[in-house]
């Protein structure tokens, strides 16, 4: 085990909370100016002056208005919400396994709520959305402790390239199976954006549901930041310092699957976020989660805010790219780019 210098008792980590300040100013001031440009352009470009209009003096008699409330005000939202959710899962994710390559899309969680958003779909037809999230919640848990399974059975333990080989053919296993469900069933029509990832045709009932959950969930994350730097740093050190490591995981895994699961529920399986966001974070704020988590909600709003609205301006005036296939196109090289590092824990 590498030794980790201590100052008073207390692991001395590398820091900057400078940087930190800065990002969480300068992150939230770029997210919010991000969401005015992505509430005015799409297939019709509406001036600011008329979004300030709609959002804060609303007339229903005007178009405008009406495309703005009801069309693209909740799904900007939509997008900066489930962004700081995946980018917040996770950050929890690898700094709790201490694997720089977890992430909800690539550990079963996305595929395992999936699989049994299909089998709502196939078997108990006209679900109330409440019922849809915590089915999501459950195969979302389902996914991830199969993975987790599988991966600690290997000789030599859960090493990160073996729990995200185990993911990957854990994701493929459920996949298939919700494609054979959705072509027995006939629904494949009815999920098939959903599967692609994206935030079109959010609604503002789907928001007043999940957003309590998110936000407890936030504030979980933000008290247990502490205990997931000390957990980044090996249980050992973790359990010297009095931490109850088994206690910390399982809040820790309760409040991932609160924010992957509430945001799969909404977007579909849009994966990569909870994986370049953190790391993107760590190197400009140093290896504390007490700047890592708040720092990687901003910057993971901002990135799926501005993908979305990418994938709004690739094909004008249509707006059907799914924002998953917009994400991926940056996620996947950094995930190859990881895995090659990582070669060496196979």
């Amino acid at each position: 085990m590498s030794q980790t210098p201590l100052t008073n008792g207390q692991p001395k980590l590398r820091t900057r909370p400078l940087a930190a300040t800065f990002v969480l100013i300068g992150g939230t001031a770029a997210l919010l100016f991000s969401i005015a440009l992505a509430i005015s352009y799409g297939a019709a470009d509406i001036k600011f002056t008329t979004v300030w209009a709609a959002v804060f003096h609303f007339n229903p008699d005007l178009t405008s208005h009406q495309v703005i409330q009801e069309i693209r005000l909740p799904r900007v939202l939509a997008s900066a919400l489930v962004g700081a959710s995946f980018a917040v899962a996770g950050s929890i994710m690898q700094g709790m396994t201490r694997n720089p390559m977890a992430d909800s899309g690539l550990l079963g969680l996305n595929s395992g709520a999936g699989f049994v958003l299909s089998l709502c779909f196939a078997f108990a037809p006209g679900m109330s959305y409440n019922s849809i999230i915590l089915c999501c919640f459950l195969g979302a848990a389902l996914g991830a402790g199969i993975v987790f399974g599988i991966g600690s059975l290997a000789k030599g333990g859960l090493t990160p390239v073996r729990l995200v080989l185990a993911g990957a053919a854990v994701s493929a296993l459920l996949t298939a199976l919700s494609e054979g469900i959705q072509l027995s069933f006939k629904i494949g029509q009815d999920i098939a954006f959903w599967m692609a990832g994206g935030v079109a045709g959010t609604k503002w009932s789907q928001l007043e549901i999940i957003t309590p959950w998110l936000a407890v969930a936030f504030i979980g994350a933000i008290m247990i930041s502490k205990s997931i730097t000390l957990l980044s740093l090996g249980e050992e050190i973790a359990s010297s310092l009095g931490q109850r490591t088994r206690l910390v995981k399982l809040v820790a895994m309760l409040i991932v699957l609160v924010l992957a699961g509430a945001s799969v529920s909404v977007v579909g399986a849009v994966a990569f976020v909870g994986l370049l966001v953190p790391h993107v974070t760590r190197y400009l704020v140093g290896v504390d989660y007490r700047w890592i988590i708040p720092c990687s909600a901003i910057l993971g709003g901002l990135l799926v805010v501005l993908a979305d609205l990418a994938a709004r301006m690739i094909n004008p005036p249509t707006e059907n790219i799914p924002l998953g296939a917009v994400i991926s196109m940056i996620g996947v090289p950094f995930f190859l780019y990881l895995a090659r590092k990582e070669r060496r824990g196979l």
